[in-house]
């Protein structure tokens, strides 16, 4: 799966595909991973893009995420559809993950945490 990765200084904009169901799930994981690899820099997901996600891809997002913690690296969602906020709701990963309502402030929360850092 080809995923479209903006490169920025201290993080990358990737966007999630229209759908996650169970034949894609493991080649968007496996692209997140290889993006979250070569990567230093902190990760947003841009959702606006992704009507369907299936439990797989749930999953995906929750291993997703506790790799790119335990290499310290942050990951944002923005732009989750109301339907698929709503799987994140039911299944609890709404607490799991930081999901912004748009890219701007997914970015602004980005930077300025690591400003913070300094």
């Amino acid at each position: 799966m080809l995923l479209t990765i903006k490169k920025h200084s201290s993080y990358s904009i990737i966007e999630a595909p229209e759908r996650v169901d169970t034949l894609l799930a493991i080649d968007f994981e496996m692209a997140l991973l290889d993006a979250g690899t070569h990567e230093d820099s902190n990760m947003v997901i841009d959702c606006s893009k992704l009507v369907y996600l299936s439990s797989s891809g749930l999953r995906v997002f929750l291993l997703v995420q506790k790799k790119m913690l335990a290499k310290g690296v942050k990951l944002r969602l923005c732009h989750l559809r109301p339907s698929i906020q709503e799987l994140f709701d039911i299944s609890g990963f709404s607490t799991i993950f930081p999901i912004f309502a748009d890219l701007k402030t997914a970015i602004t929360e980005i930077v300025n945490s690591d400003d913070l850092l300094l």
